[in-house]
């Protein structure tokens, strides 16, 4: 056995579906931004790390649109990013989130979005993330709010240089 813990490397693989339960159990707030309020729309792709029958680490992909600048364009939005907590320093969440990455590559989109709270931006930006400067409005029920969360964003292609401007997701976040 290694020293991660593992037999042989994890690997990331597609899923169908993901219940959060499956990592966190029955917690309330699992992901520690249940204070803002926010409704968060549901993944359309989930990649997850299996390992002696139990799902490990999980993220999730849906492609939303965006404005910068008042230029619109589409984004790959992570989230759902999670690792159970008795297998959390092992590099799971950079091989998730990396495995995520490769299939955000093929839907076409230049840019990936997260948002998180600021506890964890050091680790996307240890994974090449940017924070994205000044504030970013998203659309809630009751219409649109400024994201109280950290925004992230990631080149899906070699090059690619965030746009000046306001930054305006026309939905919910993800």
């Amino acid at each position: 056995m290694s020293a991660e813990g593992f037999t042989s490397a994890p690997v990331v693989v597609r899923m169908e579906a993901y219940d959060r339960s499956e990592i966190f159990g029955e917690a309330a707030d699992p992901f520690g931004v249940d204070e803002w309020g926010l409704v968060w729309l549901p993944k359309e792709y989930h990649f997850g790390i299996r390992s002696e029958g139990r799902l490990l680490a999980h993220a999730g992909l849906l492609v939303l649109p965006l404005s910068v600048g008042g230029s619109r364009m589409d984004v790959v939005g992570l989230g759902g990013v999670a690792v159970a907590s008795d297998r959390r320093g092992r590099g799971l969440a950079a091989r998730v989130v990396g495995g995520a990455l490769e299939h955000a590559r093929t839907l076409g989109p230049e840019f990936a979005l997260l948002f998180c709270r600021p506890d964890v931006s050091g680790l996307y930006a240890r994974l090449g993330w940017n924070e994205v400067v000044g504030d970013v409005e998203v659309e809630q029920p009751d219409g649109p709010v400024t994201m109280p969360l950290r925004t992230m964003w990631f080149p899906l292609r070699r090059g690619s240089r965030w746009p000046e401007g306001p930054v305006r997701l026309h939905s919910r976040p993800m």
